[in-house]
């Protein structure tokens, strides 16, 4: 099985990244979080340090471009070829309302005869590789049907799919229905992404799925770093191993950070998901949350760790039969 880390804006940077890679490098893919492609030639400076080669090294890094304009996406895939990228992914699935609204990210899939001809133009004029990750649609899953025509038009190096609706957000379930009669469907290489938290989870998947062989995941190895090694390797979380990870994405983050507000804004988000590995952890998250100051942070993470365990069901392989 082939893992990929899914791009989430503010979270899986490339400090982020770089400490997932030496703690636990279990990941064939790493996807950054969406720049919006331009004609300019400029990036912002974040965006440009997140995916500078000399900040990426030893890792696999696939650039994600946000655009509904060819003209735009193909300036900004010259510019990442110049950067040593041999592969772009667009992103068709954002379900953000302020992305949305402009026809970018799953918007898109509402206006398909102007991605037709977006596509055709991208693909005429490529300089490198193009996946893409996408929603089934929209407003109805069945819009499927005719977005899948369309992506059989082109080579595409991966159809990445996250099988929910725009509207649905990250509420309901994925729509696994829909999903199965993709793999049938498409003529280009098929990666699920979507709900893989646990390897209970991803045992219940690949049960279901025999045949697929690439797993995008985000929130899951956000809240548990350590997810892919537990499923392909039988590896553990380790709670020391856990809490280096930690001290190297928070000193990092000082290093190149002005102010404690900036360091505890970056910090703040991940303990939303990685909590969750903790047992008794309510009060902790709460302390986190609260912190103010890097000395109330560093107080509230240390104690977090001394005191409490990892949950079992985080921390090893257990055997699950479906």
């Amino acid at each position: 099985m082939n893992f990929y880390f899914a791009p989430m804006e503010g979270l899986s940077g490339y400090i982020y990244r770089n400490a997932h890679h030496t703690f636990f490098n279990n990941i064939d893919k790493y996807f950054s979080p969406f720049i919006v492609a331009n004609q300019s030639g400029n990036f912002k400076a974040r965006e440009l340090n997140d995916i500078l080669p000399e900040n990426n090294q030893g890792l696999v890094l696939i650039p994600q471009l946000l655009t509904n304009n060819a003209k735009d996406f193909i300036h900004t895939s010259n510019k990442m070829k110049l950067l040593g990228y041999n592969e772009v992914n667009l992103n068709l699935g954002c379900p953000s309302g302020t992305v949305v609204s402009k026809h970018r990210g799953s918007g898109f899939l509402a206006k398909r005869e102007e991605l037709d001809v977006f596509l055709d133009e991208v693909f005429t004029q490529a300089v490198t590789n193009i996946s893409l990750k996408i929603r089934i649609g929209k407003d109805q899953p069945e819009e499927f049907y005719d977005l899948i025509e369309i992506f059989n038009k082109y080579p595409l190096e991966e159809l990445i799919i996250h099988p929910r609706i725009q509207k649905d957000f990250y509420k309901n379930k994925p729509n696994l229905k829909i999903f199965k009669e993709a793999l049938q469907m498409s003529k280009n290489p098929v990666c699920y992404n979507g709900d893989i938290f646990t390897v209970k989870d991803y045992k219940t998947f690949s049960a279901d799925f025999p045949s697929v062989d690439t797993i995008m995941l985000g929130r899951g190895v956000i809240t548990n770093p350590a997810l892919t090694g537990i499923i392909k390797y039988n590896n553990r979380l380790d709670k020391e191993n856990l809490k280096a990870f930690h001290d190297k994405v928070y000193n990092d983050y000082k290093g190149v950070l002005f102010g404690e507000r900036n360091v505890l804004f970056k910090m703040k988000p991940l303990w939303f998901y990685m909590i969750s590995v903790f047992s008794n952890h309510a009060k902790y998250a709460k302390r986190i949350k609260k912190s103010e100051r890097l000395c109330d942070y560093e107080d509230a993470v240390s104690s977090l760790f001394r005191e409490q365990d990892i949950l079992e069901e985080y921390e090893i392989n257990i055997a699950y039969k479906g």
